[in-house]
């Protein structure tokens, strides 16, 4: 076979594969084939979108391979970070009394510990929505080079994610 005999192969096995549209077809002989346009990706093909904010409109932090989001939200006086669906849609309550933030400052590793601040809708013993009130930690979000992690666990698991700086994540005005 010729290199573009194979090439007409793969296209017809690709139709195979993909489904190819009848009302497409020329001739009822099959002796022409078409790939339809609308058909679904392989399943090896990556589709979903990947949100670029939370819903609090704050930055979003990847724990596991997009098991679970983490938003970071922040003012001049509060830091608050909301657990999220994979989707980083939907408010996930969690057992945990605490999440942790680390950085380094200075040279200096530095811990914050962010309590449990439920929300209304959040069942009871569990919240989606952890806050500090800390001026240092709000200032060293505010560089690139605080090297800012999150750790949480969720269901027993332990995550970490890196918190990237992003100052469309705040609300406060420089």
């Amino acid at each position: 076979m010729s290199r573009h005999q194979y090439l007409i192969a793969a296209l017809l096995s690709m139709c195979g594969l993909l489904g190819c549209n009848p009302k497409d077809s020329s001739s009822e002989s099959g002796s022409s084939a078409s790939l339809t346009m609308d058909a679904p990706p392989p399943a090896t093909v990556d589709v979903h979108s990947h949100p670029t904010e939370g819903p609090h409109h704050g930055t979003l932090i990847e724990l596991g391979k997009e098991e679970y989001h983490a938003e970071l939200v922040h003012d001049d006086k509060m830091v608050t970070i909301y657990i999220l669906d994979s989707a980083a849609k939907t408010a996930v309550p969690i057992d945990s009394q605490e999440l942790v933030i680390n950085l380094v400052h200075d040279g200096k590793p530095e811990q914050f510990k962010l309590a449990a601040s439920p929300d209304a809708g959040d069942p009871s013993g569990k919240s989606s929505r952890f806050a500090l009130q800390d001026a240092e930690l709000i200032e060293e979000l505010e560089h690139a080079h605080a090297a800012a992690k999150l750790s949480v666990l969720i269901g027993g698991k332990s995550y970490r994610g890196d918190i990237k700086h992003d100052h469309a994540g705040h609300d406060h005005a420089h």
